[in-house]
Order: C-alpha cells, then sequence, then structure tokens
C-alpha cells in the first residue's frame, strides 16, 4: 500500500524540533482526548500504577481530538511523542500508514486478547494483519437523550415523535419558531447524518470501504431531516452542536441526538436524563445505524527498550477492567472487557443499559485511511442542502463525485 501524502507534510517536518526535546528516561507519556472528568480518572490511575513502580514518572497530557491526531504524528515522524496514544480507532488507518504505531500482537498473549469483546465491534483493532489498537472502553456511538421532566418515555417512532413535538412547539410569541422543540441536534455534521442512511437502508461506504454516496437512501435521509425542520417544524431551522447542547440543558428542547461522551455534563447539569434508540424510520421500519467504534490504546513506533516493557504494562493495567469501570462510573461509557459487561456497574445502571441496546443496531466505523476524505467530501454537499443551495439529489451526486476525486488525489 503506498503511503498517502499530506499536503502539511512539509512544515511538519519543520515543527518535528518542537516536540524533541530531551525526556525523562524513566517517564511514560500518554497523550489523550479525554473530557475533564476523565482525564482525572486517568491521572488518578497513573498515580497508583506509579506507586507501585518505583523509579518510574507516569503522565498525561490532553489535546483535542484532531490537534491529538495530528500533533501525535508531527512528533512520532520526529523520532519522539508519548509512548501511549489514546483516542478512537478511526485513528488507525492513517497512523498505520504514517508509519507512527507499531503492531501490539506480539506482545500479548492470546488469552489476554480474547478476554476483549468482538461483537458488535471489536475492541482489538487488527488491519493488514497486525493488532494496532486495544480498547478500554467501546461503543462511542449517538443515542437519544430524553430529559424525563418532559418526555416521561421515549418515541419509539419518528411519526411518534413528529406527532408529539407538534403539540408542544407552540410559538406564544409568535416570532414564527416554536417555544420548545421536540428534538435538536448537530444534524448538519455528516457523523450525526449516517445513522439516518441507515435508517433508510444504505450506508455511506461498501464492503471494500468505497464511496456510496449518490444513493436512493442518502438522498431520503437527507430530505427526511429537511422535512424534520422545514415541514414538522420539531427541529430548529439551524443547528449546530453548541446550539443543540445549550437547547437541551435549557429545556427548549425536549430530546438531543447526542453520544456518551455528553451524558456526563447533562448529569452533572441536574438534567434526569433517559436514553434510549433513535426513533424508528416508519417508511422502511428500520432502526437509524449510527457508528459504533472503540477508543483505546496505541504504541508509539518509537519506544522501545525498557520503556516499551513498561509502556505496555501500563497499557494492560488501564485496560484492566476495574480501571476500565472507573471511567463507566464517571461517563457511562461502555467496558471493552468481556466480564465488565457483567459487573453491577453495569448490569444495573439503566442508561448503560439503553446504550448498549442501540450499540446492537449501530454498525463499526471503518478504520481505513479513506474515511477522512469521505467525510471531507460530505460536510459542503449535504450542508448545502439546508442553505437551499442544494437539493437532496444534487448533493449525494456532488458528495460522490467529491469523495471519489479526494480519494484520487491523495492516493496519487
Amino acid at each position: 500500500m503506498r503511503t498517502f501524502r499530506f499536503r502539511w507534510l512539509g512544515w511538519c517536518c519543520i515543527l518535528f524540533l518542537f516536540y524533541c526535546s530531551p525526556r525523562n528516561p524513566h517517564r511514560i507519556l500518554v497523550w489523550h482526548s479525554m473530557r475533564p472528568a476523565e482525564a482525572k480518572v486517568l491521572r488518578q490511575a497513573l498515580g497508583r500504577f506509579e506507586k507501585s513502580h518505583p523509579g518510574w514518572e507516569f503522565r498525561e497530557l490532553y489535546y483535542q481530538n484532531e490537534t491529538a491526531r495530528t500533533n501525535f504524528m508531527i512528533s512520532a515522524l520526529g523520532g519522539s511523542g508519548p509512548e501511549l496514544f489514546w483516542g478512537a480507532s478511526d485513528n488507525i488507518g492513517p497512523f498505520m500508514e504514517m508509519g507512527v504505531i507499531q503492531p501490539l500482537e506480539g506482545f500479548f498473549s492470546p488469552a489476554f486478547l480474547d478476554s476483549f469483546i468482538s461483537e458488535p465491534i471489536p475492541a482489538c483493532i487488527w488491519m493488514n494483519g497486525h493488532l494496532w489498537q486495544i480498547a478500554d472502553r467501546v461503543g462511542n456511538h449517538l443515542c437519544l437523550v430524553y430529559n424525563k421532566a418532559l418526555v416521561p418515555k421515549a418515541p419509539e417512532t419518528f411519526s411518534e415523535l413528529i406527532r408529539w413535538g407538534q403539540k408542544i412547539g407552540t410559538d406564544k410569541n409568535h416570532d414564527g419558531k416554536p417555544d420548545r422543540y421536540a428534538l435538536a441536534w448537530n444534524y448538519t455534521e455528516p457523523f450525526f447524518f449516517v445513522p439516518f442512511v441507515g435508517g433508510f437502508g444504505g450506508w455511506i461506504v461498501d464492503e471494500a470501504n468505497r464511496p456510496t454516496l449518490n444513493t436512493e437512501a442518502v438522498r431520503k435521509a437527507a430530505q427526511f431531516i429537511f422535512d424534520l425542520a422545514h415541514v414538522h417544524r420539531v427541529i430548529p431551522l439551524e443547528c449546530d452542536y453548541e446550539v443543540a447542547n445549550a437547547l437541551f440543558k435549557d429545556g427548549l428542547s425536549a430530546m438531543i441526538i447526542n453520544g456518551s461522551w455528553a451524558w456526563g455534563t447533562y448529569l452533572e447539569s441536574g438534567l434526569d436524563i433517559g436514553i434510549a434508540r433513535i426513533p424508528k424510520i416508519d417508511e422502511t421500519g428500520l432502526w437509524p445505524t449510527p457508528m459504533v467504534s472503540s477508543l483505546g490504546y496505541s504504541l508509539n513506533v518509537n519506544t522501545k527498550g525498557e520503556k516499551r516493557e513498561m509502556a505496555l504494562a501500563l497499557l494492560k493495567y488501564l485496560t484492566s477492567t476495574p480501571v476500565q469501570l472507573e471511567f463507566t462510573q464517571v461517563s457511562k461509557c461502555l467496558p471493552s472487557r468481556k466480564d465488565g459487561f457483567q459487573r453491577p456497574e453495569v448490569k444495573n445502571d439503566p442508561i448503560i443499559l439503553a446504550s448498549i441496546d442501540q450499540m446492537e443496531v449501530g454498525r463499526p466505523m471503518p478504520v481505513v485511511t479513506e474515511m477522512r476524505w469521505i467525510w471531507d467530501a460530505m460536510r459542503p454537499g449535504y450542508q448545502a442542502i439546508f442553505t437551499g443551495q442544494k437539493t437532496p439529489e444534487e448533493a449525494a451526486q456532488y458528495m460522490q463525485t467529491l469523495a471519489i476525486q479526494l480519494i484520487r488525489e491523495n492516493r496519487e
């Protein structure tokens, strides 16, 4: 496989110097994108591990998702970077092709690897015959979140949601907008659109990970979301992630579609929330299919010798069931170890059980590099639907053409 080229690769070489400073030979560094409450759990786990390994130092460093990915590739290509990188499984394709992580299968026993789940999403990410990531949690998927003070029971179908939403969406101040929406979510972002493509019987890639965007399912899904805003008026006419969050937290939207990374903040805000599947599409009888992925640890290609042995020991500790369940209790994320699903922290928590129920109708997120270009191709065409610049038919064709073009250009 040919190594893909990033346009910024030239100036990346200059930035190597910023990431290659001398380091304590007995320090292990973990880069991550965890939210503050989870980062606190990670620091506590590193502190415990450090006490049992005198003479060694274990530290963590936060970066926003995209920044973490870029900085890691820059630093690892320059011979530096953290020993362990924690992030979503869709990083694996770019990392593997750039040669910035090293295979893990030779360092762990088959029994250890078999202790992780493999369905409906694998916790151990293999690609091209090698193991590149071991997850400490799985899911990372979208669900319907509802405010129990406004919605005692989640709607099972979208027709039910629409009927209920039209009843509560009065316009008392006559400003042309409902005083309260049934649902708000970041629907103009492709990741939040994808479940509906599945709900109409399609998907955005085929079995060979080639884009399948100019399809009836994509067109119908886009028209469906457009109609929720412009015809049924149960979602805002304009909505991004921050607007949706604000509406939900302020009680101006009874429901939101969001992932487990946000549920902790809702609970901390004092909201009494419930979790459910995204409602069924009446026309097809199908459940929307959110992308499901794993999040976990990869090993820097530059980590060798005793530092590698210690980093691997730390990886094994951080993916142990007790540590995983500490994160579960804080953020409602799903553990990646099989025995974790049998523990009371999981089996007795209705929010976690509902998340598992949604995950069962999700579909695994492809980890190939092409997905980056497919997302880039989807965004302008899909968003043009909501600004009136394109019809769903025109957008679907444009997305497919651009996806093929971007993949070809980046693979040349």
